[in-house]
């Protein structure tokens, strides 16, 4: 016959609710727990009976006040937590009054609020009676972040007293986030500090410990007692974290390695798919690696993820790794290559060993030859493209040799891609260091010379992104010539908007026809294998489209700025042109490399179907959730269903890691930024890198997705973490542009300045202390961005770009 009553150490498994088993399984790795007994199945009338008696004892010993919780089967489980759902009693001290907390318990598992959450009417209900600890302090700790889904922190809150009122939330805890180390990374106090240093080392390292001992992250109660004592009262798995948001890092090149976001965070914004990484991440890496190899900054290529790292879903470029390249040729320096990345100097990074002037010079020759040399490899690129095409047939084996073939192809593509950009950098780049040093010998300032470099670089003619945006703009005014069907485009859902209007042969159904056969492979997040491009994504596309109707409708649509003069100095003159022929041939060659990322994604779209269709993948879109690695499994016959959980795992993950926020600049693993929310007002004044010329003021609407992208109104001054070309459309219709991140030659600086809008790049923190209404001044010539007294809300303390606030 089954006890009525046990000892916590009779408990072996959750047959008497998860709470029984994590206070048992916690006094077995030697943490503190109040003493006390568990009540089985308190339905039966004789348990009752049992129960009271050793309430009585407990009583007689001076150990009441008593707790009084419930822990019915399947609560505080590995699936479900219940917390909250069923009910506690506290400070119960009187037979009486526990006989019916106990029964108050038995009741809540009936309770609409128990069974609305996913409880069972007939579970069977245990009950917890522990001593009430004289509590100077309690809490909770997590030993990984419910709300950011990080398994590398630990989250502490704590209050004065019992944790009643933090559960309640009528007290704002005393809030502690600290790594696994237990470095403290955020400390906020509401009130009062509760804790002390060593009183949070207590309550981490128990926490890691039985973390450790159930092996998955842990949230636990605790509380100090006047004496100083930690005691722990709960433990249970936390049920709501995604799947390890590191699952699928890369490797870290070198403990001490320079990784940035800052330019490849440009063409790859926002966290990535696995599918992503294992494609467009390690084509990026091989092209670039090539170009190390070019240049014998490395003997050859041996490994992916040595230029490109791929962390908590984001990518990141290796600056170590680049500096082998930057040392080892002539004209160049470890401060003009971080400044050519990331915007400035670079202080963590240190130089490469030096090298001799002769080898020097002979990589300088190679490197130059091969960027300067690309126009043949440029002219094939249409070919071989055309030579992929997009699997068909629904054997998953032969689609995915196809694609594997494609990858191949789209790693030359982007090779030539980056031979393309190495010579529109170093053509950029002479022009900017030849106007700087003709700034300072007539007295002016290096920011004067990079305004005139950004002045001529604006003066490139059919650049593609510009012809792009063009050719939409035009697609639009001929939808607004004829106003009943402006109207209609206008007033339908932004997808059926451009769905109808494509099967329509009017004036404006052929130019969109037009505008998608040329450029819609292009899109937002365009190298992303997941994400659709305009081709296919007409609820985006349509509200772009729609917001720069309203444009059209309002007022005309901006035009590139084409009223530069010509330079005096036929050198200055020739510098600018090779400038101008070097952003085309990139932009050119980035189009191309995007065709090629859409046929592929076309590509693993079918194969996700086909896996679907056979049974082999609960849905299509799981497919992108693989590394490329894993893929021969899932097309092959064995039994995936682990490796099928362990996708859908990171597919939840993914929301988490788009979430996520990062240093420009990181040594090591990049760890994500854990901050606090801004607060105060005090500074008016965020500094930037200046990226297109001119000074405008207007109302901030930041927007840090796309998505956000669609209140946009004319006039606006576009906030965004870092534009690239799904953003362009939008530039017909705003008034300037400022970006967290970004250079001088990213794309939305290269687009913004040949539509004559003020640019500045590179702020690090803007869309975090600027907010939509907002007044601003934005001063392209000097990369500064100031607040406006009239702005709607208070203003943070903005003075100290990526600093500590």
């Amino acid at each position: 016959m089954t006890a009525t009553t046990l000892e916590f150490d009779d408990v072996t498994d959750d047959r008497f609710g998860g709470k029984a088993a994590g206070l048992a399984e916690l006094r077995r790795i030697g943490l503190a727990v109040p003493v006390g007994f568990i009540v089985a199945d308190v339905s039966q009338p004789e348990t009752l009976e049992a129960a009271v008696r050793r309430f009585t004892a407990m009583r007689a010993a001076g150990a009441t006040p008593v707790a009084v919780r419930s822990s019915a089967v399947g609560e505080d489980g590995d699936s479900h937590s219940f917390a909250g759902q069923y009910d506690t009693v506290l400070g119960v001290d009187t037979e009486a009054a526990f006989l019916a907390a106990v029964q108050h318990c038995a009741a809540s598992v009936h309770s609409r609020r128990a069974s609305s959450y996913g409880g069972e009417h007939h579970a069977t209900m245990n009950v917890v009676v522990q001593q009430m600890i004289d509590a100077r302090a309690a809490g909770v700790v997590f030993t990984a972040d419910p709300t950011s889904g990080r398994r590398d922190l630990v989250v502490v809150d704590a209050v004065a007293g019992l944790g009643d009122a933090l559960v309640d939330g009528s007290t704002s805890p005393e809030h502690i986030i600290l790594d696994h180390s237990g470095t403290p990374i955020l400390h906020e106090v509401a009130t009062q500090q509760v804790l002390v240093d060593a009183e949070i080392d207590d309550v981490v390292s128990g926490a890691l410990r039985a973390a450790q001992h159930w092996g998955r992250p842990m949230d636990l109660e605790w509380a100090i007692d006047r004496a100083g004592r930690l005691w722990w009262l709960q433990a249970r798995p936390i049920t709501t974290l995604p799947g390890d948001l590191t699952e699928m890092d890369s490797p870290v090149a070198g403990a001490n390695h320079v990784y940035t976001r800052c330019n490849i965070g440009e063409m790859m914004p926002g966290a990535f798919c696995p599918l992503t990484a294992s494609v467009s991440g390690f084509a990026i890496d091989y092209a670039m690696q090539m170009i190390q190899v070019v240049a014998r900054a490395q003997p050859n290529y041996e490994q992916p993820w040595l230029q490109v790292g791929y962390f908590s879903g984001h990518m990141f470029l290796n600056l170590t790794e680049g500096t082998a390249l930057s040392s080892g040729i002539l004209g160049n320096s470890l401060e003009q290559f971080s400044t050519s990345i990331c915007g400035r100097v670079i202080d963590e990074l240190e130089p490469a060993p030096p090298q001799p002037f002769l080898r020097k010079l002979t990589n300088t020759i190679r490197l130059s030859t091969h960027a300067l040399s690309v126009g043949p490899a440029v002219g094939r690129l249409d070919e071989q493209i055309a030579q992929f095409r997009v699997p068909a047939g629904d054997d998953p084996r032969l689609i995915l040799r196809e694609l594997e073939s494609g990858v191949e192809q789209y790693c030359d593509v982007t090779l030539t891609h980056v031979r393309s950009s190495s010579r529109a950098a170093v053509a950029a780049n002479v022009l900017e260091s030849v106007l700087i040093r003709q700034a300072l010998e007539q007295g002016r300032t290096e920011d004067d010379g990079r305004a005139e470099a950004n002045r001529l670089l604006a003066g490139a003619a059919d650049v593609e992104s510009a012809i792009m945006l063009a050719e939409l703009d035009a697609v639009v005014h001929t939808i607004a010539a004829d106003a009943a069907g402006a109207n209609r485009f206008r007033r339908a859902a932004p997808d059926a908007a451009v769905t109808d209007l494509r099967a329509t042969p009017s004036a404006a159904g052929i130019a969109l026809q037009q505008f998608l056969s040329r450029h819609g492979h292009r899109g937002y997040r365009e190298l992303c294998m997941r994400d659709p491009s305009w081709a296919d994504d007409p609820a985006g596309l349509g509200a772009m489209m729609q917001v720069m109707l309203r444009s059209a409708r309002d007022g005309a649509a901006r035009r590139p700025d084409t009223s530069n003069p010509e330079p005096t100095s036929r050198t200055i003159r020739l510098l600018a042109r090779l400038a101008q022929r070097g952003a085309r041939g990139r932009e050119e060659t980035k189009s191309k490399m995007a065709l090629m990322a859409y046929r592929l994604k076309r590509g693993y779209h079918h194969l996700g179907e086909v896996l679907s269709a056979t049974g082999r993948l609960p849905d299509a879109d799981l497919v992108f959730f693989f590394d490329r690695s894993e893929l021969s499994q899932v097309v092959g016959s064995g039994d995936i269903t682990e490796l099928v959980q362990r996708a859908g795992k990171r597919r939840e993950a993914l929301a988490f890691q788009q979430a996520l926020d990062f240093d420009d600049v990181s040594v090591g693993r990049p760890t994500p930024r854990v901050t606090a929310p801004p607060r105060g007002a005090t500074g008016d004044r965020l500094v930037g890198r200046p990226a297109g010329r001119g000074t405008v003021e207007g109302v901030v609407r930041v927007a840090k997705t796309i998505a956000d992208a669609r209140d946009v109104e004319r006039g606006d001054i576009l906030v965004a973490p870092v534009t690239d070309v799904g953003w362009t459309p939008y530039f017909t219709v705003i008034a300037a542009l400022v970006t967290d991140i970004g250079s001088s030659v990213s794309h939305g600086a290269v687009v913004a300045r040949e539509y004559g809008l003020p640019c500045v790049v590179n702020t690090l923190v803007a869309t975090q202390v600027l907010t939509t209404g907002d007044r601003v001044r934005v001063d392209g010539d000097r990369g500064v961005v100031e607040r406006l007294p009239d702005s709607a809300v208070s203003a943070p303390d903005i003075t100290s770009p990526g600093g500590n606030r």
